[in-house]
Formats: structure tokens, sequence, C-alpha cells
């Protein structure tokens, strides 16, 4: 049985390989995701019958979140107190239009309550359907969405960018530390890997969703800015390219291992409605970071970037391509997946046992 949930992997594994030939960002989780869509539908019993072992996702979420809480570094720290007011009230205010996408979404298609939220949550493709996952979404529908909007963001922004001629900032707001092979650099991946695991058990205890992503994502935070800060430079671990080539693979196998036909009957309704809400959402932050721009001095092509609802890794290759500023955009989509992640899961979970008690008094009443 072991060696059925390797070669399903490794199967998989095959299909983001020959995406991301494709120069794509996301190439190897949407590759490895279709692939493994693809196996389980043609092999419902491939992986077995509820999909390959949990502990492939939660070992892909630990990696994640590893990646995202050490970008939470001096120079992050320093954008966000340089221009804070701009970055809380554009990181609420994308909150909230994903939530109003997220209730048009609901009420104008077939898809329930949770569902519709995660889907329109600005997380990533890599974050949300995991988490998704964990509280009874439909994680297909999640998956789907959220790669639909990930490619209206690439694609739309650099047509609007273009044909509006905006300029690239002339320098960046904050730097990145590199990564250099050597003793230190290990050392402070064993450290960094070690409070992932705490923050994992930290997270279980206090009943975070998704512990593994959250609870090591938050601690890994703490510990790599509080520790820079005390060194007085940016404390560098050793974390190639690959180690989150892994995390995309195992994340979108274990996800793409338990679809089945059935979760995708009727989203013809839903993938039109999630179309127009995903758009309109666009706009509104196109607005948004228009405003930014003109109030702060960013060049408007940074400010979309940052605020766009896409991903870190989507969104910070397209700021590369594009010449604008890739680590300040890369610090506010960390902070806003940090928030989205600690914030609305618990409201989603709120909002659905709100719905769930009305139907119930509903039923009783008739």
């Amino acid at each position: 049985m072991k060696e059925t949930k390797w070669l399903f992997i490794a199967i998989s594994a095959i299909g983001g390989l020959l995406l991301s030939w494709t120069g794509l960002s996301i190439g190897w989780m949407l590759g490895t995701l279709m692939a493994a869509a693809i196996l389980s539908f043609t092999k419902p019993h491939a992986a077995g019958d509820k999909g390959i072992p949990k502990y492939w996702l939660y070992i892909g979420q630990c990696i994640l979140g590893i990646e995202l809480g050490q970008k939470i570094n001096l120079s992050v720290l320093a954008v966000f107190q340089k221009d804070w007011a701009v970055i809380i009230i554009m990181l609420l205010l994308s909150i909230v239009f994903s939530l109003v996408s997220g209730l048009v979404l609901w009420k104008f298609s077939k898809t329930d309550m949770l569902t519709s939220f995660f889907s329109t949550a600005p997380g990533g493709l890599s974050a949300m359907p995991g988490i998704a996952e964990e509280v009874g979404a439909n994680t297909a529908v999640v998956s789907i969405l959220q790669t639909m909007r990930v490619f209206l963001v690439i694609f739309i922004i650099p047509v609007v960018v273009t044909a509006l001629l905006f300029q690239p900032s002339a320098a960046p707001a904050i730097s990145e530390a590199g990564a250099v092979f050597g003793w230190n650099g290990l050392l402070w991946t064993a450290v960094l890997t070690a409070t992932a695991y705490a923050g994992y058990r930290l997270g279980k205890k206090l009943k975070f969703p998704a512990p593994w992503l959250l609870g090591s994502m938050l601690l890994t935070a703490v510990v790599q800015s509080g520790s820079s800060a005390v060194a007085g430079y940016d404390l560098a671990a050793y974390w190639p390219r690959e180690v989150m080539i892994v995390s995309q693979i195992v994340i979108a196998a274990s996800i793409g291992s338990r679809f089945r036909k059935e979760m995708f009957t009727g989203l013809k309704q839903t993938i039109t409605v999630a179309l127009i809400s995903t758009v309109v959402f666009i706009g509104a932050m196109f607005a948004c970071a228009f405003v930014v721009s003109k109030a702060t001095g960013l060049a408007f092509i940074t400010a979309a970037l940052a605020f766009a609802p896409g991903g870190v890794a989507e969104m910070a290759t397209t700021a590369v391509v594009l010449e604008a500023d890739a680590t300040f955009v890369v610090a506010v989509q960390v902070l806003r997946i940090i928030a989205v992640i600690l914030l609305l899961p618990p409201v989603f979970r709120m909002l659905h046992a709100w719905e769930t008690r009305k139907e119930a008094h509903s039923h009783a009443s008739a």
C-alpha cells in the first residue's frame, strides 16, 4: 500500500514538472494538482479510498509555514513601521472585498457557505485548499476557483499596467537576506524546523485551524524577527527552492487524491458567478492600489501587485518580470496571508454554525 502512495505522488509530480517548464510560477502546484485529479478520476482507488495519508498534507503545510514565517524579517518590519496605516487599510479592504465576493458566490450559486468563502479568500492556492479540507469544505471547488483567480490576476495585471504605461519604482522598499549554504545557514534551518514543530504543538493546543500551517508560521515569524532584532541583522536559513517544490507537490497530491467526479456536479453556474465576482474584486483592488500609489508615491504596479488577490509566489514572480518592487510585494502578500489565515477560518466556521442553526430552526418550525 505504501508503494501505491509513493507511486501516486511520483506520477502526480510529473504533471508538476511538465507545467513548471512553461515558466509558470505555480507550475509545480497546479500541474501536480491536475495530474492527481486526473488519476483520482480515472482510478478512484489509486491512492486508497480516502486518498493519500494526511501526514503528507501536514508535511507540505509545515514547509509552507516555515517559508512564510521566515519572510517576516527586519526589512519587512521596517516597511510595516513606515507604511503601517496604508498597509492595514488595504489588507482589511481586500479581506472585506473577499467576504463580499464569497457572499455573492454563496447566494447566487449552488455552492455551500464554507466552500464559497474559502474559494474567494485571498490566501493563495498553496494555503486555502488545505485549510478548507480540514474544515469540511469542497476542496475541488476551492482549488478550481483559487486557480482561476490566480490566472486572472496574472493575466490582467500586465495588460492593465502596459496599457496605462505606469512606471516601476526607482528603488526597492525593502531588502531580502540571501541564504548561502554553510554551517550558519544549516544551523538556522534546524532551529526554524524545531520552531515549526513547537508552533504546531502550540497551535494544536490552542485549537488553531490547520495548526501545521498556522502554528508553524506564527512561531517561526516570532523567532525569525525576534532573533534578527537581537542579532542586528536578518538571520538567513539555508532554504533552497527545491524545498518549496516538495511542499507544493505533497500539498497538491494530497488534495488531488481526494477529488471525486461527484464533487464537480453542477459547477457551471458556480464558475460563472465566481468569474464575474473575481473580475469585480480585481477591479476594486486596482482602484484601491491607484489611491495608495497617489497617496504614498509608490509605483502603481508595485501597489497593484502587493494588494492583488493572487499569492506570494505568483505575485513576486510577476513583480520581477514587470520590474516592480518584488520585496515590498512579498512583504504585503505575506502579511495578508497571515491575516487571512488568522482571521477568516474562525469567522467562516462561526457563520457556518449560525447558518446550520438557522436551517435547523426553519425545519423545526415547518
